[in-house]
């Protein structure tokens, strides 16, 4: 259009042939002055005002900056951030106060800011601390239980929950206590219907564990290795191991528990039931791509005087000195691997521990660290 017109073609007749208007063509000639058309900026532009009108005047952000840089050195709290800038500037009666948000603002655009941006690393793949889990060649079960709900009356009511790592296949199951008896008959009746998975994971606590003597096995733990189920433990106190039963205990109670008032047990079984049921509809294609899981044994009876086999792993976080406690137990297992986290597999057929350091950032790397002999229990089971 520019080039038409330089060429002495007039601008209406020059917006008639582009079909455009003729402040259209105006406006490009305008731009192009008397430049050479490969000089000129043919971008688009913006209509508004480079800086925002609402933006706050370039003496009040001085004066914030002034106040910080007085505040720092002389501050008997030591308190120089937004909210003491601001503080300040209401005790000096000034006429024009930001905002918190806007003083925040105001220190960022004038690199006044101490503090560095929290750095969020990339979350390992699923189940990355087992081979197995990560690649899906196996399914992993978590367990964990909400404790101490109140209905009315003073009575209470808890909850045994369940769901798988990479199907999302959830349970629950409500009860007035909790017992390891209980669980045992819960994980039964779950793994009768749905299948064994390869692993199934637990926090600490003595339900799941067992009672607290050394080198002692619980009715779960006996339950799963009689099934050829790798029990895992979580370790104490660490986050992230938890995440996936923690998410649906909190699902579960913002959709059962905290949207209906119950009167009895009978009637949280009834509700959580209904959630489970469209839980597992909603996630039925999950399930369906999920590592297939092994049939439950049509012969089998649960003996809890059957010698031990198998594998029990527990994932725990070496001490300063590079120890790590299982089962009551320390055990040494590198001075260069304090404070860090291992996988410490109770192999109770070889009798032998083994120890495999474990990182989040190499989750394909886990390198054996050193085996302890190991001796199992000999003595009967009792609880």
């Amino acid at each position: 259009m520019v080039a038409e017109v330089r060429r002495g073609r007039s601008m209406r007749s020059v917006a008639k042939t582009f079909r455009v208007s003729l402040d259209t063509v105006q406006r490009w000639v305008t731009r192009a002055a008397d430049c050479p058309l490969d000089a000129v900026a043919w971008g688009d532009r913006s209509s508004g005002d480079r800086t925002s009108s609402r933006r706050t005047k370039r003496s009040v952000e001085q004066r914030v900056l002034s106040i910080r840089r007085v505040l720092k050195t002389n501050s008997d709290l030591g308190e120089y951030g937004a909210g003491a800038i601001r503080r300040e500037m209401l005790a000096r009666n000034q006429r024009v106060v930001p905002s918190l948000r806007t003083i925040g603002r105001i220190l960022e655009r004038g690199g006044a800011l101490d503090g560095r941006r929290r750095m969020r690393h990339k979350a390992p793949p699923r189940g990355w601390f087992l081979s197995d889990v990560r690649t899906q060649r196996a399914e992993l079960d978590s367990f964990d239980m909400i404790e101490d709900l109140a209905l009315r009356g003073g009575r209470q009511v808890n909850v045994l929950t369940g769901i798988s790592l990479h199907g999302a296949l959830c349970a629950a199951w409500a009860a007035a206590e909790i017992t390891a008896k209980y669980t045992v008959e819960s994980l039964i009746e779950h793994w009768r219907r749905f299948g064994l998975p390869g692993y199934a994971k637990f926090d600490n606590g003595t339900i799941f564990l067992g009672n607290r003597r050394p080198n002692s096995f619980g009715r779960v733990i006996r339950l799963c290795l009689s099934l050829n189920v790798t029990p895992i433990f979580a370790p104490p106190l660490s986050r992230g191991f938890q995440a996936d039963i923690e998410a649906f205990n909190r699902r579960w109670q913002e959709a059962v528990w905290q949207r209906f008032t119950f009167r009895n047990r009978e009637g949280v079984g009834t509700q959580s039931q209904r959630f489970i049921v469209a839980h597992r509809d909603r996630h039925a294609v999950r399930i369906e791509d999920a590592p297939k899981r092994r049939p439950f044994p049509t012969s089998w009876e649960f003996d809890l005087k059957c010698p031990l086999r198998g594998v029990v792993i527990f994932i725990r976080v070496t001490s300063p000195s590079g120890r790590a406690t299982v089962l009551d137990q320390a055990f040494d297992v590198s001075p260069t691997w304090c404070g860090r986290l291992v996988r410490a597999e109770v192999d109770l057929t070889a009798q032998e521990i083994r120890f495999y350091a474990l990182r989040r950032k190499e989750p394909d790397n886990h390198v054996l660290l050193v085996t302890h002999r190991y001796k199992p229990p000999t003595k009967p089971f009792w609880e």
